[in-house]
């Protein structure tokens, strides 16, 4: 049995623009110390998702309409509000995108560290103390008992973001959700940050969700990549394959986004042309096809299913055997 699995998730948002199908009927697995990556363009609901599986999408506007998400075979969606924050923080812990509207500005740094420790971990204030220390100077914080006294606003904000990964990894939860948790830290300090998610992973057997726009993240550190565009799951796969022969043309538009270092340096980089659809009146067929380069009658009126090309790789493409990166079509 995986440590998580989701099935048929769908979060809906009420907007005076309609309705906003943010996450609709996506479903994935996560195994104990995997990595899995979750990647798309803005907008395309992966914060959403993430938020949907800790059960904290604000409600109004959003609602979880149904699905499931099993935590060792317990739906987190039926648990009471007392029973899911008790598994909050301690089995998943999640690192938000925005660090300064994570964090309390009235806290100290070290209670905001302290009190899940002794919450979660029955710690005196004392060992509480002493553990947020260490969890900071993990973490790459210069100084560690000084900053405990000191309160968000006077840290930058990629101390902030260590701050929030800090207080992630301190009760070594089953599942760590990362949201873009790297973004605001300069390029060392990210290697440094992913490469201690990384060995916390391997160390305790911690199952890791990276949510990211940086495919090259990505294709370093997980196992498997979830690509998601207008609310699902268009391709599923083990990061070499979906890297080395993907078989969606979103996927494909991603990757040729990407610098390649060993290119020629006259090579231009080559843009998805448009825009995500709005997701208040999504098409009736494939949300891609209007950007798409493949696209064919079939995809403006019907939206193709998840289609397994073989194991352990699925996409949703009625064209996925015409569907070649290295292609340039007129």
């Amino acid at each position: 049995m995986p440590l998580l699995e989701v099935k048929n998730l769908t979060t809906y948002f009420d907007t005076d623009s309609g309705l906003i199908k943010a996450v609709d009927d996506v479903s994935f697995t996560i195994e104990s110390g995997e990595i899995l990556g979750l990647v798309g363009e803005s907008g395309c609901g992966k914060s959403v998702t993430a938020l949907s599986l800790m059960r904290l999408v604000p409600s109004p506007p959003g609602r979880i309409i149904r699905g499931e998400v099993r935590l060792d075979g317990v739906d987190l969606l039926t648990l009471s509000d007392a029973e899911i924050r008790k598994i909050r923080g301690r089995r998943i812990a999640m690192i938000f995108q925005e660090p300064m509207t994570s964090l309390n500005p009235v806290l100290t740094i070290e209670r905001q560290l302290t009190e899940q420790l002794e919450l979660h971990k029955n710690m005196t204030r004392r060992q509480a103390a002493m553990r947020a220390a260490e969890l900071l100077d993990m973490v790459g914080i210069p100084d560690p008992e000084q900053r405990l006294w000191g309160y968000p606003h006077q840290l930058s904000g990629g101390m902030r973001q260590r701050v929030m990964i800090a207080m992630a990894l301190s009760c070594e939860p089953e599942l760590l959700i990362a949201d873009e948790a790297t973004t605001a830290l300069d390029v060392t300090i990210q290697a440094q940050i992913l490469e201690l998610m990384q060995d916390l992973t391997s160390r305790l057997n911690t199952a890791l969700l990276i949510i990211t726009h940086n495919l090259g993240v990505v294709a370093r550190y997980a196992d498997r990549v979830n690509v998601m565009y207008a609310g699902k799951i268009r391709e599923m796969g083990g990061a070499i394959e979906i890297y080395g022969d993907p078989k969606h043309p979103y996927t494909v538009g991603l990757l040729n986004t990407v610098p390649q270092v060993e290119g020629p340096l006259s090579e231009r980089l080559e843009p998805i042309e448009g825009d995500i659809p709005d997701l208040a009146n999504l098409p009736a067929g494939c949300s891609f096809e209007p950007r798409c380069r493949w696209s064919t009658e079939q995809c403006v009126v019907e939206d193709p299913p998840l289609t397994e090309l073989k194991p352990g790789h699925v996409t949703a493409c009625w064209e996925h055997a015409l569907v070649n990166r290295g292609e340039v079509v007129a």
